[in-house]
């Protein structure tokens, strides 16, 4: 019988995790469908980019599973859970580039890490993701000749290099001005619908979210507090809910 891909391709449960007598999350379980931008929204130190460090393995549940395509993280060795990592791409809030190369160079560091396909291929890939952010004419440059905002556009580009399926975002817009934020939300909506990717979005920016994606959790505390369409959480009665719902103004 022909194996299909698990219908939640993130699953986790019962998930704890404390720095020191500080609680991040207390008992999160969340499943994320296949093709789903999920937004995960939560004041500032809410735990949300603690959720995302764990769904890659970059820091480790004290209790609780994650289970990405069927696999418990806390069971795969280094080698296996490197594997999984090439088909999860991360975009870091501050983009994360390597200041010492290119625009060009950032974006091909993963292939020629982890890529058997020909230099030549290599550059294609590269002009063809530059592209498709609008950073191609940029190609070039250095990090520091960037703005904010052109970084995190090549900062996803690399995390799109090795064709991932799962994607996650650490607050893609923070400090960046309207316009710009408003850009890299209607790439994520662009990526949704033309790629087809499973994708989480740890943001405080409700605006945004309510944007690009197809459901929203709401963190307080380590815990969820509400969950579903933005349309479900303007009629959620609970007063942190509608205080953080009625930000919008």
């Amino acid at each position: 019988m022909e194996s299909t891909a698990p219908e939640f391709p993130v699953e986790i449960e019962n998930l704890y995790k404390s720095f020191g007598p500080q609680k991040v999350l207390d008992g999160v379980s969340l499943q994320v469908a296949s093709s789903e931008t999920l937004a995960v929204l939560g004041r500032s130190g809410t735990g949300k980019s603690v959720l995302l460090k764990l769904l890659i393995g970059l820091q480790a549940a004290d209790s609780g599973s994650i289970r990405i395509h069927g696999s418990d993280i806390a069971s795969l060795n280094s080698g296996q859970l490197n594997e999984l990592r090439r088909r999860m791409g991360f975009l870091f809030q501050q983009a994360a580039l390597y200041d010492s190369v290119t625009v060009e160079e950032n974006v091909a560091f993963p292939l020629r890490r982890y890529s058997g396909e020909p230099a030549s291929r290599q550059k294609e890939r590269v002009r063809e993701l530059l592209r498709s952010v609008g950073m191609e004419a940029h190609a070039h440059k250095m990090p520091s000749e960037l703005s904010g905002g052109m970084q995190k556009r090549v900062g996803l580009a690399r995390a799109l290099v090795l064709d991932p399926d799962i994607l996650l975002f650490d607050e893609p817009t923070a400090g960046l001005d309207p316009i710009t934020a408003g850009e890299i939300d209607d790439l994520i909506v662009e990526l949704r619908e033309r790629r087809k990717l499973t994708a989480i979005v740890a943001t405080h920016d409700i605006r945004g979210a309510r944007t690009f994606a197809d459901r929203l959790v709401l963190l307080r505390e380590g815990k969820i507090v509400a969950e579903g369409s933005f349309a479900d959480l303007q009629k959620n009665r609970d007063r942190f809910v509608q205080q953080f719902v009625g930000s919008l103004g």
